[in-house]
């Protein structure tokens, strides 16, 4: 079911953000819920529903426990709290690798019961194919190269890339890759600094990075990080602009005591025999 948020003459289009290459630099974030896009909305120009959900809202160990389903699901809940930025959903493991058809169905039904207005897909020359099907097909896509969290599994860990003079090369080519099939833009994750500043320099679709660079035409954190949500290792990339982590448990210890000292609910939590209001 796409949908019922209703459409803002001002939505930010992914043309719009692939027109800001080399200008004013592109704000984004993730995001996975309906409070959370109505609280980005107006401050962003992107919010990416991220398959980061896995882990973040559903304690998975890695990404690759986005499905579909899942992906969907909150891609609907962001569209239905946001009315101006362009909205992104990752399209998951297993959903554009094997086939470009399969891509392309994945891609349309990911656009056609969320409402979103781009997708993404991990990786450069291997699946330009599905990019470029995907964009023949009517649906802007945001590529993502360097470090790609669903390929963890298969490279032993998350490893930061362009150290070496070959690795760098490769992601050159990655990036041209990506370029070509027609992608707006393209994600640059956890890249040595010179590497991504040099990406940037070389394609004409904005980059947008997250351990990167300075110079890419934008950043992207997931927002737990950005807000101090986040209860494990907090990344070397991740700036925490608030620590809502403390602010939750002192909020969960404070009515603990309350309840347990019986001082909550208090008499102006509670309802009499008037016709007072919820």
């Amino acid at each position: 079911m796409a949908s019922d948020a209703p459409v803002a003459a001002s939505r930010i289009t992914p043309a719009e953000l692939s027109a800001r290459k080399g200008g004013e630099p592109i704000v984004c974030l993730t995001a996975y819920t309906y409070p959370i896009a109505r609280l980005l909305d107006p401050h962003v120009d992107l919010q990416l529903v991220g398959d980061s959900v896995a882990m973040v809202l559903h304690g998975h160990p890695t990404t690759l426990g986005a499905t579909m389903d899942m992906m969907i699901a909150h891609g609907q809940a962001v569209m239905r709290g946001s009315s101006r930025a362009c909205v992104v959903v990752d399209m998951p493991v297993g959903s554009y690798e094997d086939t470009v058809e399969n891509a392309v169905a994945c891609a349309q039904r990911i656009v056609r019961e969320t409402g979103c207005h781009a997708v993404k897909l991990e990786g450069g020359v291997a699946i330009a194919a599905q990019i470029a099907a995907i964009v023949v097909a009517g649906i802007p896509v945001m590529g993502h190269i360097g470090l790609l969290p669903q390929s963890v599994e298969k490279e032993g860990g998350y490893k930061i890339k362009g150290r070496s003079e070959a690795n760098a090369e490769l992601l050159y080519t990655d990036a041209k890759a990506v370029e070509a099939a027609g992608a707006f833009s393209v994600v640059i994750e956890g890249t040595v600094e010179p590497v991504a500043a040099e990406i940037t320099r070389r394609i004409a679709i904005p980059t947008i990075g997250i351990g990167a660079s300075a110079q890419c035409d934008g950043q992207i954190l997931v927002i737990d990080d950005a807000i101090g949500l986040t209860v494990d290792r907090v990344p070397k990339f991740v700036k925490e602009y608030a620590l809502l982590r403390d602010t939750v448990s002192k909020a969960a210890e404070d009515y603990a005591r309350d309840v347990r000292s019986r001082a909550f609910p208090g008499p102006e939590h509670l309802f009499s025999l008037s016709k007072d209001k919820a």
